[in-house]
Order: C-alpha cells, then structure tokens, then sequence
C-alpha cells in the first residue's frame, strides 16, 4: 500500500489588499484549498477591510478555519528613527504591481516617529529612476528592486546619495547583506500576536494528536 501522509494546510492573507484573496494568483487557489486562514496585520489594516477578508474567505472555503492575528512591528534600532529625516526602502514588488502604496518601512517611520521621510526620486539613477517613470505611483518611497546585478547596484548608489540621517529597510531580504550603505539603517519586521481562538498552536496540537510522528525504524 502507498504510504499516506496527512497535511495541514495553512494559508495567509492581507487585508491591507482585500480581494486579492479572491483575484490573484496563486493565492486564491491556496484559499480554497486551506485548512486554516490566518488574517494578519489586524492591527493596522481598517475594520471594514478585515472584515471584507473574512467575508470573502469563508465565501470561497466555509470549512477553513479563520485565525485573526496582529503583526506589530519590529525594529532593530529605534532610536535612530525618532525625530530624523528617513529614506524609507520597501519592498519593490509590493509598491510597483502588488497593489500596496506603503509597507512595512513606512508604518515603522511613522509609529517610532521620524520627522521626515526623504523622497529619493531626484536622486535616483538609472534603473531605478526607470522604475519611477514606469510606476508614478511609488510617491516619497523607494521600492527595492534587485533583478540583477545593474538594478542592485543603481540601488546602492541611489540609496548613498540620498541626504538622509538613516535608511529604514522594510524589505523581506536585509538590504545591508547585499549592498553597502553609507549612513545609519535599521531593518524591520513583523511579529505574530493571534488574537482569536483556536489559534495555530491549538491547532498544531490538535493536529499532532491525531497523527502523531512515528520515527522510523533504525532512527
């Protein structure tokens, strides 16, 4: 007989983006497929847009169960955000075609209290002034775009002529493990606060005790 293996399938959605759980792909077919659906960012997104996610999310999978969640953010060094004049690199995806006009570095500039953000694009060069031309919309922030070694290094040298006191990094990836920076820069993260029951561990254990791990034979 073939080996069968049970899954738990867990999936997370944004309702700082409501409906892109329903338009976009693949996210919507890991909606429908989901075990469980965790909402995140509770804590910044509007209530109304919460609860749209929720609405849309048990409209497409009524069996799954939905998990509310804070996402506080993180950062490493605040105090070099408090009353400085900030350039604000996020995440270059999510600005240009990922339907958000600010991310994680601009929510940290504004709860640790920076007194300016910088806007890079008179400084930009190259590729990076080609994205601003191709994508207006990126208003005051920069969108870390990275598709090559041109692209990193016309960031780098945008980043450096910036005139500001420090870099705030809302990228997944540490920008300073690949390019170097010439002022102050602190990175930030999200945390994860559940705020409703069950919540993933209960569920993690609920799932463990009804099929247990059965170590191998000779480990």
């Amino acid at each position: 007989m073939p080996f069968y293996k049970p899954d738990l399938t867990i999936t997370v959605v944004d309702p700082h983006r409501p409906g892109h759980e329903l338009t976009y792909y693949p996210g919507e077919t890991n909606v429908r497929l989901a075990d469980v659906v965790v909402v995140n960012k509770v804590d910044s997104a509007s209530k109304e847009n919460v609860e749209t996610v929720v609405r849309n999310v048990a409209s497409v999978n009524p069996r799954a169960l939905i998990i509310r969640a804070a996402s506080p953010i993180v950062v490493d060094n605040p105090e070099l955000i408090r009353g400085k004049r900030v350039l604000v690199v996020e995440d270059g995806p999510t600005l240009t075609h990922g339907g958000m006009s600010f991310g994680a570095g601009t929510l940290a500039a504004h709860q640790f209290g920076a007194k300016e953000i910088i806007d890079p694009r008179p400084y930009a060069v190259n590729s990076i002034s080609e994205v601003y031309t191709k994508y207006p919309g990126t208003g005051v922030l920069l969108p870390a775009m990275g598709y090559g070694s041109r692209q990193i290094r016309d960031l780098e040298t945008t980043i450096n002529q910036v005139p500001a006191d420090a870099v705030i990094i809302g990228t997944p990836v540490d920008l300073r493990r690949i390019i170097r920076i010439n002022k102050p820069s602190v990175r930030v993260q999200y945390s994860l606060e559940e705020k409703s029951k069950p919540d993933l561990t209960d569920v993690l254990n609920d799932f463990l005790r009804r099929f247990p791990v059965r170590r191998r034979k000779g480990r």
